[in-house]
């Protein structure tokens, strides 16, 4: 509560200065329209819409907070960072752990990818120039989505997903965790991490996926990493993926694992790592590693758009 407090607080503050404005960037804002009928804080979003141009590219971006805290309204500057490049914005809340385990969090963003592709045109979008954006539990929500869009699997969400017929452009998946079974990896693979910062990282993926949680066919959406390295071959090719993260961020090597898995399947994932960033650096937008970052994805984005 304490952490998820402050990081709304922090978002509120930063909307107080005047680059924050929607409007001076040619945006305009659309807040809280439900892709879903429930009545739910958690299944809405909010549609950032460039006010001059053509019918553009789509991004749907999926916020992070390790399954359990933040939503749309604290990313507001991630979704603010492409519509004033042009893009449509649809910036998404879901249902957050541990109240609402795995799959709730992918079943959500599975209903908000349907109704972004249905409704993406009413605000003057193309969806079939979609981009796939997220951080951290979001890069993992993203790639799950891929994943959905990609292989013929039995998982409603997924059905729900593959039968829009639209595939993903481009993912941005940054700094992801991507891999909730074995949350002592990362301990292994560097003795040296805090302690205090491997228990958080045991604490997300226990309330997410529980504690007696074990890696199974059913639980692909959550262990996407050993579900892309098992090699299994997609229906339809994936996207290409562009894979920022920080070398101080403790979850680095599953961003490491990701480019080498999706490499291995011939997809290209531009992996760019920051020396000595911390996780989700990129979110500090006035930093000089951030603004290389920002640089960087638009970049990516621009290029597979053409």
């Amino acid at each position: 509560m304490l952490v998820d407090g402050f990081f709304h607080g922090i978002s509120r503050l930063g909307k107080l200065h005047p680059n924050a404005r929607p409007e001076r960037h040619g945006v305009e804002v659309e807040r809280d329209v439900a892709y879903l009928d429930t009545g739910r804080a958690e299944h809405r979003l909010d549609v950032y819409r460039p006010t001059a141009g053509p019918p553009r590219s789509v991004v749907m971006y999926v916020h992070g907070g390790g399954f359990r805290i933040l939503s749309k309204d604290t990313h507001w500057v991630m979704a603010l960072a492409y519509a004033r490049r042009g893009h449509l914005v649809f910036n998404v809340s879901y249902r957050l752990a541990p109240e609402h385990p795995f799959p709730a969090a992918v079943e959500d963003v599975a209903e908000a990818y349907a109704w972004i592709v249905k409704n993406a045109h009413r605000y003057g979008g193309d969806p079939s120039r979609l981009i796939l954006a997220g951080e951290s539990a979001g890069a993992n929500l993203v790639t799950a989505l891929t994943v959905a869009s990609s292989y013929d699997r039995p998982e409603p969400f997924a059905r729900k997903v593959r039968e829009t017929g639209v595939r993903p452009t481009a993912v941005v998946a940054a700094c992801g965790i991507f891999q909730l079974s074995d949350a002592g990896r990362f301990l292994r693979r560097k003795p040296t991490l805090r302690r205090f910062v491997a228990d958080r990282i045991e604490e997300v993926a226990h309330a997410y996926v529980g504690t007696s949680y074990e890696s199974t066919a059913a639980h692909d959406f959550a262990d996407l990493l050993p579900f892309l390295e098992r090699g299994e071959r997609p229906s339809y090719p994936l996207p290409p993926f562009y894979l920022p993260c920080g070398t101080g961020d403790p979850l680095l090597d599953d961003t490491r694992r990701m480019a080498r898995a999706l490499g291995s399947l011939g997809t290209s994932a531009v992996a760019s790592y920051f020396p000595g960033e911390p996780h989700a650096f990129h979110a500090l937008v006035f930093r000089p590693a951030a603004k290389r970052c920002w640089r960087e994805t638009h970049a990516f984005v621009d290029q597979h758009l053409g």
